[in-house]
């Protein structure tokens, strides 16, 4: 069947399941309606194969059952439902209701703030008129008084004109419209600053109520009432638990218990508990919040008086910011005073959802199947066994987590809202809280806790087939889908609150162990400055004798006494012997002549007759 055929079909059985519990008296949204058709859908008993296409047979069948599950009125689980669509459609965060708070009153602010960007006004008259506006606009904003009573509307303007004057409105209506959006924006803030001020100095704020005050009497009320709900809820959530307890020893008892649906009353009341909490959480974030708030305004509040006191006159740049400082936290006090009541209004409105109680279980009734029984809370059940603890040699293929070893433990998703599962899975639904302390099994990144030790050695041997046995559970109980946190099995039904949370399904385990480091003394060069001087009086001698100094003329004079005092020397540098080497050594030598004349002495010729012989050796022989 095409998706868009599908869809048409679905809305026209929401519609028709709708018009026929409208017959018989009993207005249901269409919300609720959805739910309880997947519900009944996956509830194996009732005969529907999610792998063919409704006939109409199967549609016929389908509207039939809804309507009988939604004109139940003695059946705790359809009030369990009712409650989780009920707050899945009113509860948001604390930044979502904020943002979207603020963005209502933008909207409701549009029509005015467009009247006053738009207007091109000329005449005197006009421009009246436009500054009336401003202040109706300011007063509007602000939150502080009606622009409807005189006496406010007077203070507004009067604030408004020692910061703006009429004459002003010349230059304003020159300016862009986003420009006039911002200064409107700005002179309600340092309006609003001013007004506060003069309240708090005695001399105004008509129309102003007390928001602290009012705070600090509503939260303790409010933390006070919903305590008192959970300790009831708590309560009964325990002693059901134990007559539960009690049956599972007993099995005649299951046969008398079987009509009262026992275990659906304690899913409908862990149900309430579980979004209690919530709640509770909420509201001390914002006693938290309002306690920091406060003191930044008398903060703020004393510092103002400080810069005016008695001064007829203060620069702007001085006070202005500190206005819009009060404006500011004046907002935000009334964004919790809203939050508060958005709240405690949530809180009444669940109670209705656990009438069928005293319906179906009446006090002479509990009370006649606790006897010689222990009713435990579940710090009790904790305590109990709070000295044991999974042993890590017996498994080396699961990893264990505990409490000291992790540092994010607050923040992990633990499966099915800390329950134990294996319990829950083989007594077919009871809700026992597991103990962290035994060990946390962490499996294909989900993480498990168990109330004993046993349990969860059990559960570890085969934790597919206890999941398994979790998941069929639910199918015949969809209130279990939103109470367990069973959304990864039933991804088509994960409720809206449920989707802004889908983050924290992959938040990993930080595990902590003991480490050391060591950082160097000094990493950086040292930047001390020698000539520095702290000393004032040091600095002004300095002053003083520089200033001397450039109106004196030093003289030097030599006496006999001083004279040949002073000791000099010179230094000279000695010579340096200095030598040159060539590579080889070579010499030459020109051969000695060598004349030889024969026939001096004589001879046989009576006249002497020389003969020169030269006997000089040839270069190349020498």
């Amino acid at each position: 069947m095409p998706l868009t055929q599908a869809e048409s079909v679905i809305k026209n059985i929401i519609r028709e399941i709708g018009q026929e519990c409208a017959a018989h008296g009993e207005i249901v949204s269409e919300t609720l309606v959805a739910f309880m058709v997947k519900a009944v859908v996956l509830d194996p008993g009732n005969g529907f194969n999610m792998d063919r296409t409704l006939m109409k047979s199967d549609v016929q069948k389908l509207v039939k059952f809804c309507v009988a599950r939604l004109l139940d009125s003695k059946n705790p689980s359809l009030d369990t439902i009712k409650m989780q669509v009920y707050f899945d459609m009113n509860y948001t965060s604390r930044e979502e209701f904020l943002e979207e708070h603020h963005r209502v009153l933008e909207s409701r602010l549009s029509s005015v703030s467009r009247e006053i960007t738009d207007n091109r006004a000329c005449v005197r008259e006009e421009l009246e008129s436009l500054y009336r506006k401003i202040v109706s606009y300011v007063l509007l904003r602000s939150g502080l008084g009606s622009p409807t009573d005189i006496k406010t509307v007077r203070e507004a303007t009067a604030a408004l004109q020692s910061v703006f004057p009429q004459a002003e409105l010349g230059t304003f209506l020159t300016l862009g419209k986003k420009d006039k959006e911002c200064q409107l924006k700005e002179l309600t803030m340092i309006v609003t600053g001013i007004r506060l001020f003069n309240r708090d100095c005695g001399k105004g704020g008509e129309g102003i109520d007390d928001l602290p005050a009012i705070l600090h009497e509503a939260i303790p009320a409010t933390t006070q009432h919903i305590d008192s709900q959970l300790q009831i809820a708590q309560d009964q959530a325990y002693r059901y638990t134990a007559i539960l307890e009690k049956v599972m020893k007993n099995p005649l008892m299951n046969k008398e218990l079987q009509p009262y649906m026992l275990k659906e009353a304690l899913y409908n009341v862990r149900q309430y508990e579980i979004f209690l909490q919530i709640i509770l959480s909420d509201i001390i974030t914002c006693a938290q919040e309002v306690e920091m708030m406060r003191r930044q305004l008398g903060a703020q509040l004393e510092l103002l008086k400080m810069t005016v006191k008695s001064k007829t006159a203060v620069p702007t740049s001085q006070v202005f910011p500190i206005f819009i400082a009060l404006a500011s936290l004046w907002t935000s006090f009334q964004d919790e005073t809203v939050l508060i009541s958005v709240l405690s209004n949530l809180t009444t409105h669940l109670e209705p959802f656990l009438g069928t109680h005293e319906l179906l279980f009446p006090e002479k009734m509990i009370q006649g199947f606790l006897d010689d029984v222990t009713v435990k809370t579940d710090v009790c059940r904790i305590k109990e066994h709070i000295e044991e603890r999974v042993h890590l040699v017996d498994f080396r293929k699961l990893e264990w987590l505990f409490p000291e070893t992790i540092a994010n433990f607050d923040k992990l998703l633990i499966q099915y809202r800390g329950f134990c599962g294996y319990t829950f899975a083989t007594t077919d639904g009871l809700l026992l809280p597991g103990n962290p302390t035994i060990g946390i099994l962490k499996y294909k990144d989900n993480y498990y806790t168990f109330n004993t030790r046993d349990a969860a050695y059990s559960f570890a041997e085969n934790p597919e087939h206890y999941i398994n046995l979790i998941k069929e559970k639910a199918k015949k109980n969809a209130e279990l889908i939103q109470l367990l946190e069973l959304h990864q099995q039933f991804e088509t039904l994960v409720p809206y609150s449920q989707m802004r949370d889908i983050d924290k399904h992959y938040i990993k385990p930080i595990t902590m162990c003991e480490s050391s480091t060591q950082t160097d003394t000094h990493i950086l060069s040292p930047t001390i400055v020698r000539s520095y001087e702290w000393n004032e009086w040091e600095l002004r001698r300095k002053a003083i004798k520089l200033a001397n100094l450039r109106q004196k003329i030093t003289h030097s004079v030599q006496t006999d006494l001083s004279h040949m005092r002073r000791e000099n020397s010179s230094q000279v540098y000695p010579c340096k012997d200095a030598s040159t080497q060539s590579k080889r050594e070579s010499s030459t030598r020109v051969p000695k002549p060598q004349i030889y004349i024969a026939g001096l002495r004589g001879g046989q010729n009576k006249t002497p007759c020389g003969i020169k012989v030269n006997l000089t050796r040839a270069i190349d022989e020498t």
